[in-house]
């Protein structure tokens, strides 16, 4: 059954809808030197802030209550986590603009002369879960890219991302930019996302982050175009050639490092070529760190701590200490395995062979591909790109990790000397 929609809720949106629209317009006017100016002074207010916005974080936190482990992780914010936000808002206010950046000209016989340009998106709509600090990363790539954000964040971390919003539009502000650039939506009621997903006038793209229910429904029900940021089932395939020392250091930071991560481990392969060596090696070391494994039967041979592993298992981002873990074939059919079970999020090889780690890399369907390196480098500022507002797993527009030069078109400039066709 839809939410209920009230004459003021709608009222609402729709003005939140109108300042946007105008905030692009003006942004689109600005140079990359006042953006990045205006990104700066946000960074700044966050910080004189900090002790506001992890006091509104505790208050999230303490209406949270039973949580899981994985999700009172992404909804907290400790002081070096503000301390993080602040400064990936200047990491990307010093990243290259890539408003106007000509990406390719050239001149036709008749003279006229074509050039291809960045020009921003326009208005952006970001709905999220639990993670407050999307707030900072999102507001700012926005700004970086000559857009306006309309956010909403998860009702869990409403108070925290409220204080971070408050400080990112007082900062722009006091640059000169306008704070409609950035605006949050006035109720945690589920009813104004589905209104966001009609605002096909007022928004221009939909860039969903969260859970699988959340993606369902925006991709469902939205009337604007979705950049679509979906659960990463990532993989670790130790090929036959592997360095088992490197494969056992890989896969503990791919899974354990941060399990709440959406480039996390959450399924191991194992070459069968080496099944004998590399699983006694690696399935008790996982166990013995305090990770659950759910194996098929080559795997829960090693160790009667591993479970089962059912069907449902291959396909599961658990976002938790467990990872699923299975012997493959060969080569081929764990790059077919990737392929049908994963979500075509991040996978990785372990490999010691070239053509091995060449053929895993072209052949598994995914918008990042690692070589001997784990997983969790899945993230915009591993990138270079100082932040991201999702990984992408789509086709079109944009596939991995969306930075500023990922919210932007482009557009045509043709300039003549009074031709006229034939």
């Amino acid at each position: 059954m839809p939410d209920a929609v009230t004459p003021d809720l709608s009222q609402q949106m729709a003005t939140i809808g109108r300042r946007a629209r105008a905030a692009a317009a003006l942004l689109a006017t600005t140079t990359g030197a006042q953006r990045a100016a205006g990104l700066i002074a946000a960074a700044d207010a966050i910080e004189a802030d900090a002790a506001l916005i992890a006091a509104a974080n505790a208050e999230d936190l303490a209406r949270a209550g039973d949580l899981s482990a994985s999700l009172r992780d992404r909804l907290a914010l400790t002081p070096k986590g503000i301390a993080a936000m602040a400064a990936g808002i200047r990491d990307i206010a010093h990243q290259p603009d890539p408003v106007g950046e000509s990406v390719e000209s050239w001149t036709r016989p008749n003279g006229l002369a074509f050039e291809k340009v960045r020009v921003p998106l326009g208005v952006i709509g970001i709905i999220y879960e639990s993670r407050p600090n999307v707030t900072a990363d999102a507001g700012a790539l926005c700004v970086k890219s000559g857009n306006a954000a309309i956010l909403r964040g998860g009702s869990e971390s409403a108070a925290s991302s409220a204080a971070i919003l408050q400080a990112i539009r007082r900062g722009l502000t006091a640059a000169g930019l306008p704070a409609d650039a950035v605006q949050g939506l006035p109720t945690t009621d589920r009813a104004a996302v589905g209104i966001m997903l009609t605002m096909a006038d007022a928004i221009d793209v939909i860039v969903p982050r969260g859970g699988k229910g959340l993606i369902a429904r925006v991709q469902a029900e939205s009337r604007v175009p979705v950049l679509a940021h979906l659960d990463g089932n990532c993989h670790v395939y130790v090929h036959g050639s592997a360095d088992l020392e490197m494969a056992a250091s890989v896969l503990m930071n791919a899974k354990l490092r941060r399990t709440s991560v959406c480039g996390a481990a959450e399924s191991l392969l194992v070459d069968a070529g080496i099944a004998a060596t590399a699983l006694p090696r690696l399935i008790p070391m996982m166990l013995d760190a305090g990770c659950a494994v759910r194996g098929d039967a080559a795997v829960q041979a090693i160790d009667p701590r591993v479970t089962a592993a059912s069907d449902q298992d291959w396909g599961t981002e658990y976002l938790e200490a467990t990872i699923s873990a299975a012997v493959v074939p060969d080569l081929d059919q764990a790059i077919a395995w990737v392929n049908r079970h994963g979500s075509h999020h991040t996978d990785a090889i372990i490999a010691g062979d070239p053509a091995a780690a060449e053929a895993f890399l072209t052949g598994v369907d995914s918008a990042i591909v690692l070589v001997n390196a784990s997983t969790q480098f899945a993230d915009g500022g591993e990138f270079g790109f100082g932040a991201e507002i999702g990984i992408s797993t789509g086709r079109l527009h944009a596939r991995g990790p969306v930075g500023a030069r990922e919210l932007t078109t482009t557009k045509y400039k043709v300039r003549g000397t009074g031709q006229v066709r034939p």
